[in-house]
């Protein structure tokens, strides 16, 4: 035994199972946030990534394909928003679905939403052509899973003062759900 060096088989045993628990961590990293985990996840399935920001370099044609994809998948609709960061409404419709969390589970039980750039910086006239003409922002089209239009909405239908009327877009979002429509 070498003078001053004590040896604790606990050490050893640390020491083992922090170099297993890292090997496996780097082997099997942890999801990214909002990424499924465990058993709900199927293996190798492409994973849906909902388009929750306005964004003019995304290809709305591939973001409508895999929603088409995600609303048939699990029963849903799909919501097109149509808009861009520089509507003052916009941004309301954001914080009222963040700031009513029943209204926002109503959306998500009920539809895929995709957001749809429209800006100076890309308008995606030829997506956008194929639906009727926009007459203010933001701007729902409810589609169903194979991409038929069901309704256009004005979404200054909803407004209440300074934000949206709770009782009035729950009633929207119901209406013109799957369930609702397929009585």
């Amino acid at each position: 035994m070498v003078r001053g060096v004590c040896r604790h088989p606990w050490k050893d045993t640390a020491v083992m199972f922090l170099l297993l628990f890292f090997s496996l961590a780097l082997r099997y990293p942890a999801p990214a946030a909002g990424e499924m985990a465990g058993p709900a996840a199927a293996v190798g399935a492409p994973r849906y990534i909902p388009v929750t920001r306005y964004n003019p370099k995304r290809d709305p044609d591939a973001d409508l394909a895999k929603a088409l994809a995600e609303a048939k998948r699990t029963g849903r609709y799909v919501l097109l928003e149509v808009g861009g960061d520089w509507c003052r409404w916009c941004q309301v419709m954001d914080k009222f679905f963040a700031e009513h969390a029943d209204v926002r589970a109503l959306r998500d039980r009920n539809f895929v939403t995709l957001k749809i750039n429209m800006s100076p910086a890309n308008e995606n006239r030829a997506f956008l052509s194929r639906y009727p003409k926009i007459p203010g922002y933001p701007y729902l089209f409810v589609l169903d899973a194979d991409g038929k239009l069901l309704h256009p909405q004005r979404a200054n239908e909803f407004e209440d003062g300074d934000t949206y009327s709770v009782p009035r877009f729950a009633r929207f979002l119901t209406v013109y759900g799957p369930t609702h429509a397929s009585r």
